[in-house]
């Protein structure tokens, strides 16, 4: 049984932004490019750029609803960076940090530690799994949870990577320890992803407006989407088969 991509997706800054991309080219043991390279530290955080770090030493949008609404685009070592209540930033991380830390402030919950610095760390991307993962997504469990809360919610919530069709629901828990080709790229699935509050923010306002973890939860699980390594590099774009070898 195969499925097809029906989008794809990067997060440059981690829980700051999401942004459409038609193609994409993985290659071995490494992130989507342009996905999660940068992270942003708040004041209790241990992450010093060194090496990765778990996704509690970062500001994030299960603490922070309001970053769920940013939007960004990447080009080079630029993101531009769009949210409803903020003007429109464009900045490099590695050098003007100072003009984010001003410009999120304002999104950041008071009772909550505020952002402290841009993190950054070469040669791989802030995924919350310990290791440089790819998300894979499936529509068909998407739609799942809609039925259940009785409404239609953005995909973006998700922050997944990679999204299929063709499926049945949770299909892709069945993919763990197997290897999935999709396009020309070959992923070894290794983890189920547990949710958290971010799911339940709408990424079109920034205000949690959906109870997706009792959905989830309703299946007697937290989980959606699954974690991949890429074991082999290649192109990746809408439209490409994804099938379980």
């Amino acid at each position: 049984m195969s499925a097809e991509v029906t989008s794809l997706w990067r997060h440059p800054i981690k829980s700051h932004g999401h942004e459409a991309v038609e193609t994409v080219t993985l290659n071995p043991g490494q992130t989507m490019p342009g996905d999660r390279v940068w992270a942003i530290a708040h004041e209790a955080s241990k992450a010093d750029g060194s090496e990765w770090v778990p996704c509690a030493n970062f500001s994030r949008g299960a603490k922070a609803p309001q970053l769920m609404a940013i939007t960004a685009k990447l080009s080079g070592d630029t993101v531009a960076l769009s949210h409803p209540q903020r003007p429109d930033l464009s900045f490099q991380p590695d050098t003007e940090q100072d003009a984010f830390l001003d410009w999120v402030k304002p999104l950041m919950p008071a009772d909550r530690a505020a952002s402290a610095r841009i993190v950054r760390v070469p040669g791989r991307g802030m995924t919350d799994s310990d290791f440089p993962s790819v998300s894979l997504c499936n529509m068909a469990s998407h739609r799942a949870v809609e039925q259940k809360l009785g409404k239609d919610l953005s995909i973006r919530r998700w922050r997944g990577n990679i999204w299929f069709n063709g499926l049945p629901l949770w299909e892709e828990f069945e993919w763990l320890g197997r290897e999935v080709q999709i396009g020309q790229a070959v992923l070894h699935v290794r983890e189920r992803i547990t949710r958290c509050l971010a799911t339940t923010a709408n990424p079109d306002t920034g205000e949690r407006d959906a109870d997706t973890l009792a959905a989830l939860n309703s299946w007697d699980h937290q989980d959606f989407g699954v974690y991949a390594e890429v074991i082999r590099g290649g192109e990746v774009k809408s439209g490409d088969t994804v099938q379980v070898l």
